[in-house]
């Protein structure tokens, strides 16, 4: 992989996120989270997190601890995490995630992870995807200062990839990824390998819905993925 603060060439790009697309994470994240509110006496049902998975971390807890202050909420991120990466070995590949990215590859199209995951969790979660010879580009939590369903990550991703927005597609598992790449105007794919329904990736603008990678690297051709080929000449 080139280094982050690179454009990586012109070739047309396939921007992944990570969590629930490539990485089976998102029950993880939903027990991490649990238990950090549980730390601060906090009760929120385990589906409303599971609703939220995907946004960034402080829209989280807008969302779900409006009234905790900066205080509680700087202990709730650092407990998430802290039970997050105790549980790190729970984290699998889901199916078809390593050959969908090398099928995208083996195209001549560039992948690019486009995700909002902290440094930590994303040194693990590239552990796990074991691919590090076919990303060009990547993002991370660093480099904005609000994530998803904003489309800082997307706009920064394709700076990186060196294309503008008809040249990408996205792929995601969540509402949220969706709604960022409405705001970017790059395509979306949505896969149910998240945890979320087709309608509601299908009404949040998603082009396409697959039930997970290896669903996606089956039907590739069939997908928005099929568009960007006429691009790489």
């Amino acid at each position: 992989m080139t280094d982050q603060q690179s454009t990586a060439g012109s070739a047309p790009a396939v921007l992944f996120d990570i969590d629930g697309t490539l990485v089976d994470s998102n029950y993880l994240h939903v027990h991490a989270w649990h238990r950090s509110f549980a730390d601060e006496g906090l009760t929120v049902e385990s589906w409303r997190v599971h609703r939220s998975i995907g946004m960034d971390g402080s829209t989280l807890l807008d969302t779900l601890v409006p009234d905790a202050d900066d205080d509680a909420r700087k202990r709730l991120k650092e407990g998430h995490s802290r039970y997050y990466l105790e549980r790190k070995d729970l984290l699998q590949l889901l199916p078809g995630a390593r050959a969908l990215l090398e099928r995208v590859q083996g195209l001549g199209l560039q992948v690019v992870l486009a995700t909002s995951a902290p440094e930590d969790e994303l040194e693990v979660l590239r552990e796990v995807l074991d691919s590090e010879d076919v990303f060009s580009a990547m993002t991370s939590g660093e480099d904005v200062d609000t994530a998803k369903p904003q489309p800082d990550i997307v706009n920064i991703a394709l700076e990186r990839a060196g294309v503008d927005a008809h040249r990408a597609v996205f792929v995601g598992d969540a509402v949220w990824d969706i709604e960022a790449c409405e705001r970017a105007g790059v395509t979306s794919i949505g896969v149910l390998s998240g945890g979320v329904s087709r309608g509601e990736l299908t009404e949040a603008g998603a082009r396409a819905v697959f039930e997970n990678a290896e669903d996606l690297r089956t039907h590739l051709e069939e997908s928005p993925v099929a568009a960007l080929l006429d691009r790489t000449r």
